[in-house]
């Protein structure tokens, strides 16, 4: 009687001081222990219910509701207590029952034996403690909290941490310096408290030595001295991210994200439920951060969270993840998506519930877009309930509107679930196009993203590995590829440097798409960048049209890289909006200029050229900057010009004046300007002389010989023309008359046909030259040379029919100008008649306005006749035999 009531006066926390004395640390443990304190000369069992033993393994569970009772109970002996009495605490975990207890002795300093910490739990005060190194490893927490909850629910709880770290790493001393403690407030609630103490980097492997003083009202209790290493303690954080999905093979995949924070490997606990058609409960301990459950069914429920502790050494379990709920469908596919290429096969896997109850996977048939069967020869069946399918040698996924994926349905019998996996099937044969550049120094590669186009949320990436001489036969993928980062281009392509390059390494690349459903890698391609070489251009580039030859010559210079023998193509046209080019190869490496014909020697030509390696391995370089030719004489004129002669006789002074008309000669005549013209003469009297004209084109001289010769030269920088058109005026060929007869007959008014008879003559004719004007006006002669064969000529002028015109022919002799025909209006017949008939133009006029005029009357008779009919119709609803009637159908048969 008198233990109970000592024991209710130590709960009430009635003014007593309790001290523990120690001198040696208690390691802490990572996991939950106890701190139990107890008065001293008390035996562990005196406090023992009736029928228990001493043997306190039997009392789990028994010895709550017992101290809940001596809490209850009144505190009529705690009067007795002094506060010089000193209880006995220890620190108890659950891996060891008993505790060592202090006795007091001159010194404070004996050991009594061991006794059963149950005892302390029934007849002492005691606390949870629990103390653990945070995620950041920067923060010790150490929780306290009362074995019972209405414990001390009366009194004001205060808790001090005191504690010690050493300043380098070593064993820390028997008993620290009670001055070398640092105190800690912790914060405290009704029921529980929270220390922290802030651990530098450099000293979580040091040991760090605290106790606790424990505070309500006016009474004190203090733990022994405790000892950890801090990283011992580490509690992870709570794991994040899990996440459930259906895996390929038919299980259910449960991961999450590990953490980052602690510096060793962590293991973790995963515990989960099922709710299907039976219920299970697992719990397993793995080191990955995934765990796969098998046996997954439609229409099941899964609840799961997970924990987290240091897999290798001491540690604590990190508190429990947020749980999280996956519920699978009616319809299982596994896979639920495929990205896969183009010729490849797949196979999906389905699990088909209906009506609470699992589908026969014979009863299962497969269809693609729901619009075409997929054959049965296609199927397996994997067990009572899976079903299988493959498609073989797959083409690339059509877009169809908003989807960028074909829909495969499992349905059962005739009757389709409206959820379907996806399968995407994606082009990957993607062409990779490298060149290096003419400085040897880089390599550019492109490549083009339409294929691929169509699967959103990828991602492109260009890898590849370097071999240290050429290409191997068979281009492969290599694990110890290295990614190469890309630029998306204006064009659409994307573009990727190659910046320092070895022109002999084998260069193995090829595109990896990576996709959340995995990733797809193009076909490989493997190039050697010295047979990717696009030369510089060739530079020096002219381009001249040779004098006195006539050729267009066009020289370059070879560009300095690459040092291979190059081959070189030129391209050539007359210089306008839009070149006409033409293309003449070289194969001679050691050739820098070529000569070729042209067709106009006075024209502008641009050329240029362009270089690739002889052996045909590269790409052609770019064009090199055009060069144009420079109009400049290359030839003297190929010929003179044509002239004629006008006569003006004055009879007053007995003199004829004769002046000379000729055209400018054209650039492919005169090749190809010219400068000046030159009248040669020749008679009989005089001799031969010459005038120079200059640039004109009318010449005036005096006739004063009986026959005078005249030949009009053109004269350019290179020199004057050989071929010349030579006038002989002579007095009696003057009256040498060969035409007999001159008709002209005008078509219209730009064109008007002339043609005449001639008689037989001996002298030798060379051509006619014909001459034409308005008659009595003083205007301008014109004039045409015409070939002494043709007798019909088709002048192409402008002709005003009001005017009277004066058509002259002469003819040419080699001994001179003989006597013309003249006729001074056109000839009237019968062909001019009927060309000329106006008629024509008015009759069928007249003909087409008479059709019109004859349409419109019986468009208007038809509209006027079905008015009349209608007037004569009687109304349908006044009369009863006219209702049902459709008259408008008759009339329009009408």
């Amino acid at each position: 009687m008198a233990c109970q009531k000592f024991c209710m006066a130590l709960l009430q926390w009635e003014l007593i001081y309790v001290i523990t004395a120690f001198n040696l640390a208690y390691p802490s443990t990572p996991w939950r222990f106890k701190l139990f304190c107890m008065p001293p000369n008390t035996t562990y069992d005196f406090l023992l219910p009736a029928g228990i033993s001493k043997n306190t393994s039997n009392l789990d569970g028994y010895y709550e509701p017992l101290l809940e009772a001596k809490f209850n109970s009144s505190g009529t002996y705690y009067s007795k207590l002094t506060s010089k009495t000193t209880f006995h605490c220890c620190v108890w975990s659950e891996e060891n029952e008993n505790c060592s207890v202090q006795a007091d002795n001159i010194e404070g300093k004996a050991f009594v034996s061991t006794v059963n910490s149950l005892a302390f739990q029934q007849i002492g005060a005691n606390w949870n403690i629990q103390c653990w190194m945070k995620e950041d490893l920067e923060l010790l927490i150490c929780y306290i909290e009362p074995l019972f909850k209405n414990s001390f629910k009366n009194y004001d709880l205060k808790v001090h941490l005191l504690y010690v770290l050493p300043e380098v790493l070593e064993e820390p001393p028997l008993v620290p310096q009670k001055g070398n403690f640092q105190l800690v407030q912790c914060n405290c609630s009704a029921h529980k408290c929270e220390c922290h103490v802030s651990v530098p980097a450099a000293k979580l492997n040091c040991t760090l030595s605290m106790y606790l003083n424990i505070t309500s009202g006016r009474v004190i209790f203090q733990s022994p001295l405790m000892s950890v290493q801090p990283i011992t303690i580490v509690k992870p954080d709570p794991p994040l991210g899990l996440h459930m999905e259906i895996t390929d093979s038919g299980g259910l995949n449960i991961s999450w994200s590990s953490s980052t924070l602690v510096p060793f490997q962590l293991q973790y606990q995963v515990k989960y439920s099922e709710n299907s058609t039976s219920k299970r409960e697992a719990d397993e301990i793995v080191s990955a951060t995934s765990l796969l459950v098998d046996g997954v069914l439609p229409g099941s429920s899964y609840e799961v969270q997970v924990r987290s502790k240091r897999l290798d050494g001491p540690g604590t379990w990190s508190d429990w993840s947020t749980p999280v709920i996956f519920t699978t469908q009616d319809v299982i596919y596994f896979p639920p998506k495929i990205l896969t290429s183009v010729g490849s096969n797949v196979s999906f896997n389905c699990i088909y519930k209906n009506e609470n109850k699992i589908v026969s996977s014979k009863k299962i048939v497969w269809w693609m877009n729901l619009a075409e069967k997929i054959p049965e020869s296609q199927y397996n069946i994997m067990g009572d309930h899976v079903s299988k399918v493959t498609l073989p040698s797959l083409n690339a996924t059509r877009l169809r509107g908003k989807f960028t994926y074909d829909a495969v349905y499992c349905c059962n019998e005739n009757e389709c679930h409206h959820r379907y996996a996806e399968l995407y099937v994606v082009d990957v044969n993607i062409n990779i196009i490298c060149e290096t550049d003419g400085y040897l120094t880089k390599m550019t590669c492109r490549w083009s993203t339409n294929a691929i186009q169509s699967l959103a949320g990828s991602t492109l990436q260009l890898r590849y590995y370097r071999s240290t001489l050429y290409c191997s036969d068979v281009p492969s993928i290599h694990s110890t590829s290295e990614p190469k980062d890309c630029h998306l281009q204006r064009d659409g392509f994307y573009e990727c440097i190659f910046q320092p390059i070895f022109l002999l390494s084998g260069y193995t690349m090829w595109i990896r798409i990576n996709h959340s459903l995995g990733s797809l890698d193009s076909p490989p391609t493997c190039v050697v960048p010295n047979s990717m070489i696009k030369p510089l251009p060739p530079t020096s580039v002219k381009a001249e049209i040779t004098a006195k030859v006539g050729l267009l010559k066009i020289s370059w210079k070879k560009p300095i890289f690459p040092e291979n023998n190059l081959q070189f193509q030129i391209r050539y046209g007359l210089n306008g909006k839009e070149i006409q080019w033409k293309m003449y190869e070289v194969y001679d490496a050691k050739s820098k200029s070529v000569s070729l014909p042209v067709p106009d020697l006075c024209a502008v030509y641009a050329a240029q050229v362009r270089c690739k390696r002889l052996d045909g391995v590269g790409y052609w370089s770019n064009w090199s900057a055009p060069a144009y030719t420079v109009v400049m004489d290359v030839k003297v004129p190929t010929r003179g010009p044509e002239f004629w002669r006008i006569i003006h006789e004055d009879s007053s002074k007995k003199e004829r004046n004769v002046t000379l008309l000729w055209k400018p000669l054209m650039k492919n005549d005169s090749l190809c300007h010219v400068r000046r013209y030159v009248v040669k003469h020749h008679t009989a009297g005089n001799g031969i002389w010459s005038e120079d004209v200059g640039n004109h084109t009318k010449f005036t001289f005096q006739w004063t010989e009986q026959t005078h010769s005249v030949t009009v030269l053109a004269v350019n920088s290179i020199g004057a023309s050989f071929a010349n058109f030579n006038l002989t005026l002579s007095w009696p060929m003057s009256k040498v008359n060969i035409v007999q007869s001159l008709n002209a007959y005008p078509l219209n008014s730009s064109c008007v046909i002339l043609s005449w008879m001639l008689s037989l003559s001996d002298y030798n004719l060379m051509y006619f030259i014909l001459e034409w004007k308005i008659l009595n006006e003083n205007n301008e002669i014109k004039w045409h040379r015409i070939p002494s064969s043709v007798t019909k000529y088709y002048i192409h002028d402008h002709f005003i029919p009001i005017e009277k015109y004066q058509f002259s022919l002469y003819p040419i002799f080699m001994e001179g100008v003989g006597k013309p025909k003249i006729i001074n209006d056109f000839t009237q017949d019968d062909i001019e008649k009927h060309q000329t008939d106006p008629g024509l133009y008015v009759i069928v006029p007249i003909i087409i306005s008479s059709l019109t005029l004859l349409l419109g009357a019986l468009l208007i008779l038809h509209q006027r006749m079905k008015k009349l009919f209608w007037d004569d119709v009687p109304n349908p609803k006044n009369c009863s035999w006219a209702q049902g009637l459709n008259f408008q159908k008759s009339t329009d048969s009408l």
